[in-house]
């Protein structure tokens, strides 16, 4: 991927306090971009409290007035935004039947409301300035369901949906739309993910789902890449003309992508089991 050169946007990002969004932030301010920095609680970050060219603001991708508030500030600092990067998400693992409605909500609201929410509040300015970029952070999880991982690979599947749609509502007024879709890397997101109350420690449930997740990293051997790569994927899907709709990101995500678009649900179930030496 190659990054367009840009003359210097005004960028703002959502769920900056770690990962993806935190080093998105820092490689959109290493190139020369406003970027204001977004979180539910600004100062989290130790990194980009370091830097004063990057503008905190209080977000929280829940709250419309929150989402608004935002937006308008940033506005009100920089006269425009040009790029909008949706990255403010949460995970949570158990087994479809086991979750709650509660807790598939707090997904829902989070990974899919959240892009809505944030939609609504820019698109407007994006169009009222003859146009500008809106990226989403997906997930390989969009393309594949995995076990006890359906209600996270549900949201990530709507948010390839919403982009879609926003793709064909929007490319005729300026707006570019796309997603990143990255597979295994190492940041926070699994580790501060959300277990549903009902997948009890050392349950089938549960066992069988921590022998999942064992699996699962050896299409990474062992070791998560870093999370670089998927910022630098951001910012190409922000700035290249004329840029793609998908960004896949990772080996692991390249595999299970092309290898379930080459061949039938069935075959590919084999296969990939066979991949994982994950069997019944």
């Amino acid at each position: 991927m190659s990054p367009t050169t840009t003359a210097p946007l005004n960028v703002l990002i959502t769920g900056c306090s770690s990962g993806f969004g935190e080093l998105a932030a820092l490689t959109f301010a290493d190139r020369g971009h406003q970027v204001f920095a977004t979180m539910r609680t600004p100062g989290k970050s130790v990194a980009l409290n370091g830097r004063p060219d990057i503008t905190q603001l209080a977000l929280d991708v829940c709250d419309a007035a929150s989402v608004d508030a935002a937006v308008s500030e940033a506005i009100r600092r920089a006269g425009r935004i040009d790029v909008v990067v949706n990255n403010a998400g949460i995970e949570v693992f158990g087994a479809v039947h086991l979750v709650s409605d509660d807790e598939v909500l707090r997904q829902m609201d989070t990974n899919v409301l959240g892009v809505i929410r944030m939609a609504r509040a820019v698109v407007p300015h994006l169009v009222a300035n003859g146009g500008g970029a809106i990226v989403t952070v997906g997930s390989i999880a969009g393309l594949v369901g995995t076990p006890y991982g359906g209600i996270y690979a549900a949201s990530k599947h709507a948010v390839e949906a919403l982009t879609e749609a926003m793709h064909f509502e929007l490319s005729h007024l300026g707006v570019r739309v796309s997603v990143v879709e990255p597979g295994q890397f190492a940041t926070a997101l699994g580790d501060n993910g959300l277990h549903a109350a009902a997948m009890i420690e050392g349950s089938p449930e549960a066992v069988r789902r921590d022998r999942f997740r064992t699996a699962q990293r050896t299409l990474v051997n062992g070791q998560p890449a870093h999370p670089q790569a998927v910022a630098d994927a951001i910012y190409c899907a922000a700035t290249e003309r004329p840029g793609k709709l998908r960004y896949l990101v990772g080996a692991d995500a390249e595999l299970i992508a092309a290898t379930k678009a080459a061949m039938s649900f069935e075959d590919f179930d084999v296969t990939m089991r066979a991949a994982l030496d994950f069997h019944d």
